[in-house]
């Protein structure tokens, strides 16, 4: 097993190693005796593998990785000392006793999503402790990320470039988006993309990214993002549609990188043959949002601020009714956080103003302006909060080309 041949893609034993003890000082400080996560994307940030079984973390002390399958695998993937078979949650008080390990009256579980039926057999076959909800305080460790989470950010950011320049390269009147989009993707999964990427939200299903034309760009779809589009089939209900690129229409790409398990992401516009003058000015006035957000947002400004303020100027550009979603389905946020999942904190949201930027917190941010029945225009790129200010992880040229 090769993972491409780079074993930098492994987790390494200093940064799982920091990662447990940063959880285990925050489950001190909130009374919790031991934590049991069962989740993919906090099993892989604390393991380094995704194996199937749950780990179990005490407040001090090393944390058992119990794995029904593979257990082969995740000893050659992952750099915890203590991985063990699973058979099932029965086993669970025999394995912890074995390992020395007493019983915690108070435990955290991730209660945004675990299922019920497993709750229920951890809370019986644990005796029934008093449970808290883990996943604030991960969320919380997860936002903020260490250098080698930054420097695969960056690589699948670099990931994105790539598939921005071929877009500009091959697209032309005529193109199905749902062509454009494969190629793109063809050029990510060839360059290391999995092909997946994740969402915590339930049901917050998510793809590689997509390629949206002319209309389509307006259509809302389920999801909690401005852009929807149609789709091939109500059954995934959003996406590219095979919508034939037309002149004067506006195509956004909006994709995500990967590397290492981690996502950068971002969206470019160009339009086919020429633009209208008020698709133009909607653009200028999106980047203007994000020239806000640039010289606003340092480490202890509140996320709510941020998007009261760039809210504020969109209205004060005249694009209220079409910011962040055609009017009618708009989201409440202009900014989301990012890593393992494309949904991490901080959320540069509506009223969020008790939490605030830090040191090394990324997020994807995300203006765009939506016309119902002539599509969408915006930007977005994938930044880290330095001391000073903002860094953009992403890169691409923000030019809005004519193709």
């Amino acid at each position: 097993m090769s993972f491409g041949g780079n074993s930098s893609a492994l987790v390494p034993a200093a940064e799982l190693a920091l990662r447990r003890r940063n959880l285990q000082k925050s489950m001190q400080a909130a009374g919790l005796e031991a934590a049991v996560i069962i989740q993919n994307a906090d099993l892989y940030y604390f393991s380094g593998t995704l194996q199937s079984g749950l780990l179990y973390i005490p407040s001090q002390g090393d944390p058992v990785y119990l794995v029904r399958r593979d257990l082969q695998r995740a000893r050659r993937e992952s750099a915890l000392p203590q991985i063990m078979p699973f058979g099932s949650f029965r086993d669970l008080p025999g394995i912890l006793a074995d390992c020395g390990l007493p019983h915690a009256d108070r435990i955290g579980l991730e209660l945004d999503v675990l299922p019920v039926a497993h709750y229920r057999r951890l809370c019986a076959v644990l005796g029934t402790p008093k449970v808290d909800d883990l996943t604030p305080l991960i969320r919380e460790l997860r936002a903020i990320k260490s250098t080698w989470e930054l420097n695969h950010m960056r690589a699948a950011a670099r990931q994105l470039d790539e598939s921005w320049c071929l877009a500009l390269q091959m697209a032309e009147e005529g193109m199905r988006d749902l062509d454009l989009v494969v190629a793109l993707e063809g050029l990510a999964r060839r360059r290391g993309h999995p092909g997946y990427a994740r969402m915590r939200a339930f049901n917050g299903e998510i793809a590689m990214g997509t390629v949206l034309v002319g209309a389509d760009g307006a259509v809302p779809a389920f999801r909690n993002t401005p852009l929807g589009g149609a789709g091939l089939h109500p059954s995934i209900g959003f996406g590219a549609s095979g919508r034939r690129m037309t002149r004067g229409e506006a195509v956004t790409v909006d994709l995500v990188g990967f590397s290492a398990g981690y996502l950068a992401d971002q969206t470019r516009t160009f339009g086919v043959g020429h633009l209208s003058g008020s698709l133009r000015r909607a653009y200028d006035a999106m980047r203007q949002v994000q020239d806000l957000l640039m010289r606003s947002a340092r480490p202890g400004v509140s996320w709510g601020q941020l998007y009261d303020d760039c809210r504020m100027l969109a209205e004060d550009l005249g694009y209220g009714p079409f910011f962040m979603g055609q009017e009618g389905s708009q989201v409440s946020f202009i900014g989301h956080g990012i890593g393992l999942e494309i949904d991490e904190y901080p959320f540069i949201a509506r009223g969020l103003h008790q939490q605030v930027l830090k040191q090394n917190m990324t997020f994807a941010f995300e203006p765009k302006a939506v016309f119902r029945g002539q599509g969408a225009v915006g930007i977005e790129n994938t930044f880290v909060v330095t001391p000073d200010g903002l860094e953009s992880l992403t890169f691409s040229d923000e030019t809005l080309h004519i193709v």
